[in-house]
């Protein structure tokens, strides 16, 4: 293997030495942008059964049926879509239309098998827009890239494209195991006006009983020093973390280690939890339950469940079950507002302590194997993305 930044890339497959070739896009691809599309349904029949793709995270926008006369409005072969910088590429290969005010269609010219080699090449190009420039691919021909032979590119190309499989088998294992738990969920808890839910497990057969959540724990909101950006708040040697939203985000409402950690003078500031606790979410990702496991002083953006009689994982999994019900409180096309109050008096159906163990261990077990799945996707995804910086030029 040769390192040479400029000729080479770092990671390259035995045999191949020669250097790799520097081109400009406009003489490898043609691009044209459709006149118009026509979208008549959001949802897949019989009758619309031609997906139309668009800008955007989505990416699918919804089907069409088949209108004749509209041109370039269908794509038959594995194509590249641009829109703009802030979307980038998508590889596509199976039959589609476009939306026309937004993408440009990418063919090459001598329509090869290194298309997903090209791909990636092309997703490796950094372009910052001026604000004038919204269309950017519309000047992609002066782009210049290196390109080593066509072994090599098909050789790269068939490398990832395996890669990509085996990525979208776990993810598709994910999903489907996400799936399964929000149809447990469904069944092991009680829904609407019902006292018992439809499954149970073996031997237990008492009723469940209402009550208010503001009987089963004292209810209290965390509490954040003034102005939060000023840096005496916070220290890094301190052995107290701080929980904030953006840490559920990222560790899914498990909290097992926070980046910031707040000072002796913040800690007077706010509420230090020193044990494991539930925790709910009322700013942001509102509804979110949390249990925290780590020292810390919690955000105003949460309510703390002080002295519970519940079990702590049934309770958990109970909101994670309720979280799309508190859309209630809000007014239509606004953000949910939860406060303290709210959540004290809202009702729940639960049943004896040692039944509230059984459930919460059964979802405990599959929130665990949910976290394998996603440990070992984000470590494939990872694996890509080095692989892409070193591979590529």
């Amino acid at each position: 293997m040769k390192k040479n930044s400029k000729l080479v890339p770092e990671i390259r497959f035995c045999g191949f030495t020669d250097a790799w070739e520097q081109r400009k896009l406009g003489e490898i691809f043609n691009y044209e942008q459709p006149t118009k599309y026509i979208v008549k349904s959001t949802e897949y029949d019989d009758n619309f059964n031609t997906p139309v793709l668009t800008a955007g995270k989505s990416f699918l926008l919804g089907y069409t049926d088949e209108i004749s006369g509209i041109k370039n409005a269908t794509v038959e072969n594995p194509v590249v879509i641009f829109d703009d910088f802030t979307t980038g590429s998508h590889y596509v290969d199976f039959p589609f239309k476009i939306k026309s005010s937004a993408m440009k269609l990418l063919s090459l010219n001598d329509n090869s098998d290194n298309f997903y080699f090209m791909f990636n090449t092309l997703k490796n190009i950094k372009y910052v827009p001026q604000s004038h420039e919204r269309h950017w691919i519309s000047k992609f021909s002066s782009f210049e890239i290196y390109k080593p032979s066509q072994e090599e590119q098909q050789k790269i190309g068939s490398f990832f494209k395996q890669l990509d499989a085996t990525i979208a088998l776990h993810q598709r294992k994910l999903d489907k195991l996400k799936l399964l738990k929000q149809v447990y969920l469904q069944q092991f808890f009680p829904q609407y006006d019902e006292k018992i839910p439809k499954v149970r497990f073996a031997n237990f057969t008492d009723k469940w009983e209402q009550r208010k959540l503001g009987s089963l724990a004292t209810i209290v909101r965390g509490a954040s020093p003034r102005p939060i950006q000023d840096p005496k708040w916070f220290d890094n040697e301190s052995d107290v973390g701080w929980l904030r939203i953006a840490d559920v985000t990222e560790q899914d409402g498990r909290i097992y280690h926070l980046e910031q950690h707040i000072s002796k003078l913040g800690q007077e500031k706010t509420r230090v939890l020193n044990s494991p606790h539930l925790l709910l979410s009322i700013a942001a990702t509102v509804g979110k339950p949390v249990v925290n496991y780590v020292k810390t002083g919690v955000h105003d953006g949460f309510i703390i469940f002080l002295y519970p009689t519940f079990e702590r994982e049934f309770m958990f999994q109970w909101f994670e079950m309720f979280r799309p019900k508190w859309q209630k409180y809000g007014q239509p096309g606004s953000q949910v507002n939860l406060n303290s109050e709210l959540v004290r008096n809202q009702e729940i159906v639960l049943p004896n302590y040692k039944e509230q163990e059984k459930i919460g261990s059964f979802f405990q077990q599959i929130d665990i194997i949910i976290a394998l799945y996603q440990s070992k996707l984000d470590k494939l995804n990872s694996i890509k993305h080095y692989l892409l910086k070193k591979m590529f030029i």
